[in-house]
């Protein structure tokens, strides 16, 4: 039986491990740099109430009117179990396709990411562990990671931005020939913060819309009130807001002071929401890696690093930035890993 190591907790990496339960594996290992699940796809909570969230990543999730129907099954399944729901809170400035349909997660856009780690039926997931290294050792992958010993794997499938994967030491470093570092060379992510502010239970936040995107602004791209925006507004848990800020704002000040850059996006807030009540706590995220703007040329949604012992990655940097492309991504790993046993 072999021994199974997805790095990465994201959409990609859950979704292909749930693929791949019930296929003659041994045991599945999943490892995240990160404390918790979801990668992109993250919800975050409020620092004083648990209960009070947002969604700092994905937004929501759209149907392309020409959605494939091998990926129309996972669309039914997240609805039927409630993990997604139709989107009808008003966003403006929102470009809605003839045909398309967008879905929202009311538990936070997380909660998708969980289902399938879930639906991997006895994967391990383990947090706060950042692979550094990957080489050969009697016919296995030696798996180094910042804190811990090594392990050993006879499958490793990579799931991290293709960046990450370039970052990574070891063998693999001379494993990736020089046509496939020229293609993983070429792939381009755009880069963006998030705010999330949170609020105490029973503040009203007074505007007319759910969402909108903010246009001619050089800071703020898109603003939300994000409990709103998922149908979920109680009396009893504070509202959140989220912002994000602009591709050029966010590669402008990439590699600024967190501090400074949360209190200038705030201050462009101030000046489109005058109105908005101080939050009684705010998380400030960076994205490096927010979409993808160029990927992998001709790919069919991963690619082969190594077959025995199998090294494959994949992600969104293979497909596109969306749900479509993550799970496109995860079918073709899990077919990958499949037909290899």
């Amino acid at each position: 039986m072999s021994r199974v190591l997805v790095v990465g907790a994201g959409l990609t990496g859950s979704a292909c491990a749930a693929l791949l339960r019930g296929s003659a594996l041994g045991r599945v290992e999943i490892w995240d740099k990160a404390r918790g699940a979801g990668g992109r796809m993250s919800t975050s909570r409020g620092a004083r109430d648990a209960g009070c969230t947002a969604d700092l990543g994905a937004q929501y999730i759209t149907v392309e009117a020409e959605c494939a129907e091998r990926r129309r099954s996972f669309y039914k399944e997240l609805l039927s179990h409630g993990i997604l729901q139709q989107l009808t809170a008003p966003i403006e400035g929102m470009v809605v396709k003839k045909g398309s349909c967008n879905y929202v997660a009311p538990q936070g856009i997380s909660s998708i990411v969980k289902y399938y780690l879930k639906q991997s039926a006895g994967a391990d997931v383990f947090y706060e562990q950042h692979v550094t290294h990957i080489s050969l050792r009697d016919g296995k992958w030696e798996v180094f990671r910042k804190t811990g010993p090594p392990e050993l794997f006879d499958i490793v499938i990579l799931t991290m931005p293709v960046p990450q994967i370039l970052h990574l030491q070891g063998d693999i470093v001379n494993i990736i020939n020089e046509s496939q570092k020229q293609q993983l060379e070429s792939v381009s992510y755009s880069s963006r913060y998030a705010l999330g502010l949170f609020y105490e239970a029973g503040t009203w936040i007074d505007v007319p819309w759910a969402a909108q995107y903010i246009t001619n602004n050089p800071c703020i791209h898109f603003i939300s009130i994000d409990n709103k925006k998922r149908n979920i507004e109680s009396p009893e848990i504070g509202p959140s807001v989220v912002v994000h800020t602009t591709v050029t704002f966010g590669s402008e000040y990439l590699d600024s002071d967190p501090t400074e850059v949360q209190q200038l996006i705030l201050s462009y807030l101030e000046r489109i929401v005058p109105s908005l009540p101080k939050p009684s706590s705010i998380k400030c995220q960076k994205w490096r890696y927010s979409q993808v703007t160029k990927a992998v040329p001709n790919s069919l949604g991963q690619m082969i690093l190594h077959t025995q012992p199998l090294l494959v990655c994949g992600g969104d940097g293979f497909t596109r930035s969306n749900f479509d492309g993550c799970i496109d991504s995860a079918m073709s790993l899990a077919e990958v890993v499949k037909s290899h046993l």
